[in-house]
């Protein structure tokens, strides 16, 4: 049966573009900079935890607390250089300004293989495309930095909205935009819960991004796993 499909709708963090190095990594070279040395492992495991902690205590970058999300994250920063042993307050500040302002540009981020090629091709096909994204309001630059803006008539992010995926009222509000039922649109993610499920919950059709050493959910069929994006459209045109 062909999928009459006219909306496609995407995550971004590990569909489209994903970090060019771990966390550590970068906060590590950011900290060399600086004369500091710290391990990249450290940085990581603290980095998990401060993000863990302020996630929980501010959701969704603060929004409906007053926070901006550039606070939000200045704030997990510094808390991940405290956390591994950091102290000095201008530095580490400083710090986390550079840090917040090189992760809004390609120099962090790179494009998934085949994902430029794929979005391309949805275009072609006539396709219209959206993304919907647990991203702060930095997504527009990224994805323009990343050369992928051009391809979406609109970017959903948790931040605009204030819904965060699985909350079906974000999937809601890009069935409105882009004018169709929710039969007629399909979302492509990596997540089980917060794209493949949330999608579908609202009568959306799901495609789940899984690698192939990744173990499968029990209830996606494999006509919706994608072992790679290239694998899209043949599902898509069945």
């Amino acid at each position: 049966a062909m999928l009459r499909l006219r909306l496609l709708t995407w995550d971004v963090k590990d569909t489209l573009l994903r970090l060019r190095q771990p966390v550590g990594e970068s906060y590590a070279a950011e900290a060399r900079a600086h004369g500091v040395q710290v391990q990249p492992e450290t940085l990581s495991r603290s980095f998990r935890e401060a993000y863990g902690a302020q996630s929980r205590r501010f959701p969704n970058y603060g929004r409906s607390q007053g926070l901006s999300s550039q606070q939000w994250w200045v704030e997990v920063v510094k808390q991940t250089f405290r956390l591994s042993g950091m102290h000095e307050d201008g530095v580490v500040t400083l710090m986390a300004e550079n840090l917040y302002r090189d992760f809004c540009s390609a120099h962090n981020w790179e494009v998934l293989p085949g994902a430029s090629e794929t979005l391309s091709q949805c275009c072609q096909r006539g396709f219209r495309m959206g993304v919907i994204s647990n991203f702060d309001n930095r997504l527009e630059k990224v994805l323009s930095q990343c050369n992928l803006r051009h391809h979406f008539e609109f970017i959903l992010t948790s931040e605009d909205t204030g819904f965060t995926k699985p909350d079906g009222r974000i999937f809601e509000k890009a069935l409105r935009l882009g004018g169709v039922h929710p039969e007629q649109a399909a979302h492509v993610g990596d997540d089980y819960i917060r794209d493949y499920r949330a999608a579908r919950a609202v009568g959306m059709h799901g495609f789940l991004l899984r690698a192939p050493r990744q173990s499968p959910e029990p209830e996606v069929p494999p006509e919706h796993i994608l072992p790679t994006l290239s694998h899209l459209l043949t599902r898509v045109e069945k």
